[in-house]
């Protein structure tokens, strides 16, 4: 059988639609000798049981695992060129105290951004020592708050932010390290990186700008300036943006050295990883000896010593390390005309996507069938979709099939038409209302960009690992929808006192209960 015309040339159609490719799914995850889905040797069917769905599910031992290669892997080849490192987990892809307390564990700093992000890390034991701060807004009371506690370093992004931290700093008899991000020009998403003289963005300050910000944190005494930082963007394949970046760096780096010590450099974050079969990640071993090798030689060519490096790696350790559990509700299968050509949601000038297009040499026939998956979940826990055209891998969970495969597009329960969980995958064309879907690869930015839309409450975390579940984010219910409402309090105070008595409002699903 042929592949559907509405694939996008980057899938394939599989020989078993109830595979679970390693490189995208969680370390742990397997198929039981019934064919349900386990994660970490818990059944999917016991944790829809237990927590309801949707349900974010992050296998533990996957996420410090690959929290300990990372830093592993950079300090083997840091030390190999004279240096050393300090990794920092980046919060915003993924926090809770479980998760800050897992990084801290496997020797992880953390970066934070946020008044909320640094309480939720002190309050999981995260020394602020140990943190850096970050936030191209952050306010007089978010940095006086972060030096008095102690912070590790603070980013400053702004020019003015200067003056505030060292009015913070001297208030509070501390003498105060900060990074200065700069924008160094090159742009990286994926393979492919663009390199240019300057940056139009809210975050950080142009290579030319920033000699004169430097001189002013040396000269106050209540700052230690440790360095240049730079982020170059998001889900990057391969180690040529990087290198660009801090062969630019660098450069400033040296000449910044004449006016005194600077111990280290910031390279950020922005590892990719595999979000379906077609993505291939660098594998973090080889880039960190790539990075290391471009610092190092661009030193010696610069006549510098090498400094110290840092890194804020989010998405690479979170991300592959969960799956998000739906229950099936509706399929509709949807005639499309292929001559009149695919209208894709995540286009906003309603112009077909060149990914939906049938693959050259394909013969176009007047019309397939995309089936339409609807689950009780959507872009109220995932985000990325509808936000940037994200690409995810989808499978059954509560059991295999052997029928044949079915492209599917599932789709969200918001009254957006955008509202997109998986653009295109293959599923067994048996799938059915009441079916239990995993989609992989789903541990950063979908939590953290979770929100209430259409008054849905955001779902459960759970953490699994030898065979046990345990709860690390409550999940939201209705009434905890409407007890942030104090208008629905005072009609509810005013209807216990009229006449006649109002009946009480309908409990809410078991499932939603229970998350």
């Amino acid at each position: 059988m042929t592949a559907n015309p509405l694939a996008p040339e980057w899938l394939s159609r599989p020989d078993d639609a109830n595979d679970l490719p390693r490189a995208v799914w969680p370390t742990n995850s397997a198929r039981s000798g019934t064919g349900e889905l386990e994660l970490a040797g818990v059944p999917a069917s016991g944790l829809v049981r237990s927590f309801g769905t949707p349900l974010y599910v992050v296998d533990e031992r996957d996420a410090r695992g690959r929290a300990r290669a990372f830093r592993e892997a950079f300090e083997r080849e840091t030390a190999r060129i004279g240096s050393g490192v300090t990794v920092y987990y980046a919060a915003k892809a993924f926090l809770s105290a479980a998760v800050a307390e897992w990084m801290a564990a496997e020797g992880l700093s953390l970066d934070v951004c946020s008044a909320g992000e640094f309480a939720v890390a002190r309050a999981a034991g995260v020394a602020p020592a140990r943190m850096g701060y970050h936030g191209n807004n952050k306010s007089v009371a978010e940095i006086d708050e972060a030096v008095e506690a102690g912070v590790g370093a603070i980013v400053v992004d702004s020019p003015i932010e200067v003056e505030r931290i060292a009015a913070a700093a001297e208030r509070h008899g501390r003498v105060q390290a900060v990074r200065l991000r700069v924008n160094s020009g090159v742009h990286a998403h994926t393979h492919d990186f663009l390199a240019t003289a300057h940056e139009d963005q809210k975050f950080g300050i142009g290579l030319s700008e920033a000699p004169g910000v430097v001189a002013s944190i040396r000269s106050h005494p209540s700052l230690r300036f440790l360095g240049l930082h730079c982020h170059i963007g998001s889900q990057i394949f391969g180690s040529d943006g990087f290198s660009e970046s801090a062969a630019r760096l660098l450069a400033l780096h040296a000449d910044l050295l004449a006016g005194g010590d600077i111990p280290e450099l910031n390279l950020g974050g922005g590892f990719g990883i595999a979000y379906t079969t077609a993505d291939d990640p660098t594998p973090v071993d080889e880039l960190a000896r790539r990075i290391a090798d471009i610092v190092s030689s661009e030193c010696e060519r610069l006549g510098i010593p090498v400094p110290r490096l840092a890194f804020e790696p989010g998405r690479v350790i979170i991300g592959p390390s969960a799956v998000t559990l739906y229950t099936v509700g509706t399929i509709k299968p949807v005639t499309v005309s292929i001559a009149e050509a695919v209208v894709d949601a995540r286009t906003p000038d309603e112009q077909p996507a060149p990914n939906e297009r049938p693959a050259p040499g394909h013969p176009e026939p007047a019309t397939a069938v995309r089936t339409y998956v609807s689950v009780d979940g959507g872009m109220s826990d995932n985000a990325r979709p509808a936000l940037y055209g994200a690409d995810y891998t989808v499978r059954l969970a509560n059991r295999v099939s052997a029928a044949e495969p079915a492209l599917v597009r599932v789709a969200g329960k918001h009254c957006e038409s955008g509202d997109i969980v998986v653009y295109a995958d293959y599923l067994p064309g048996d799938v059915q209302p009441g079916d239990t879907l995993a989609v992989a690869a789903t541990g950063a930015y979908c939590w953290s960009l979770s929100s209430n839309y259409n008054y849905l409450g955001r779902p459960a975390v759970v953490a699994v690992s030898n065979g046990e579940a345990r709860l690390i984010m409550r999940g939201e219910s209705i009434d905890d929808l409407l007890a942030r409402d104090p208008g629905i309090a005072s009609a509810t105070r005013r209807a216990t006192t009229a006449e006649p008595t109002v009946a009480a409002p309908t409990p809410a699903p078991a499932a939603q209960r229970a998350s």
